[in-house]
């Protein structure tokens, strides 16, 4: 694995490493994000992240919004797999918002990276709703992911105000325990808002991802639309999708 660039701003350390055609982004040493545009699919909690879009059906996701863009990971696997028409990621660092335009490539007209303290974003958000909103809000502390914004009442019930009638949020927790722990399925007023939950997690990460989606749904729909793309259908041995789903109680 090669270092392609790096930069020291005060006391974080910012690289760009390259493992074959992989580039990954890491933050003291922390590993955020990895994409390969030759191979999209991760095999890892990118792949969680994505993979809820397909309970809608095609072109019907017109506008994602993403709170942590990192190196832009999933806003690739989105456009190349589901093609909103408008993705906008909220990111806190500029460097990584650097990153993402400069060595992965996340940039065009239907992409929109802001520069903004995502918590802060979203209380004031007054446009257009969104069909998808991607919780991945995670910072780092000795070596260690973790999330930055707690899932508590008062940050969902600040999503979902910016919700479609038919949306979702997606929330990368760092394990199964905080998910289940969560304001999603822990406060009545939440949990009326939505009428389907699933939890997602892969072999290969101990996060466990919550998508609650405000009409219902059925893992049979997940399953059946991925198996119509080759590279996201988890029989063909050619394809590095590994994940289960099981239904949550709300």
């Amino acid at each position: 694995m090669s270092i392609l660039w790096q930069r020291d701003v005060g006391s974080t350390n910012y690289q760009v490493r390259q493992a074959g055609n992989s580039l990954r982004l890491y933050t003291n040493g922390v590993f955020h994000s990895q994409y390969n545009p030759r191979r999209p699919v991760t095999g890892s909690v990118w792949d969680l992240l994505l993979l809820p879009a397909f309970f809608y059906r095609r072109g019907s996701v017109r506008r994602v919004l993403v709170l942590g863009v990192g190196g832009g990971t999933v806003i690739q696997q989105l456009r190349r797999f589901v093609k909103p028409e408008t993705i906008v990621g909220v990111e806190w660092s500029d460097i990584h918002l650097y990153i993402a335009e400069r060595f992965f490539a996340v940039r065009g007209d239907d992409v929109e990276l802001v520069r903004a303290n995502a918590v802060d974003w979203v209380r004031a958000y007054e446009g257009p709703d969104f069909d998808i909103i991607i919780d991945d809000l995670f910072g780092h502390c000795d070596g260690e992911t973790q999330r930055s914004v707690l899932a508590d009442r008062m940050w969902v019930s600040s999503l979902a105000r910016c919700l479609s009638g038919e949306g979702m949020i997606v929330c990368n927790f760092a394990s199964s325990l905080e998910l289940m722990a969560s304001a999603y399925l822990n406060h009545g007023s939440v949990r009326r808002v939505f009428k389907s939950g699933f939890h997602l997690s892969t072999p290969q990460n101990y996060n466990a991802v919550g998508a609650f989606i405000k009409r219902p749904a059925r893992t049979r729909q997940l399953r059946d639309r991925l198996i119509r793309i080759p590279q996201l259908d988890p029989r063909r041995q050619s394809s590095r999708l590994s994940y289960n789903i099981r239904t949550l109680p709300l």
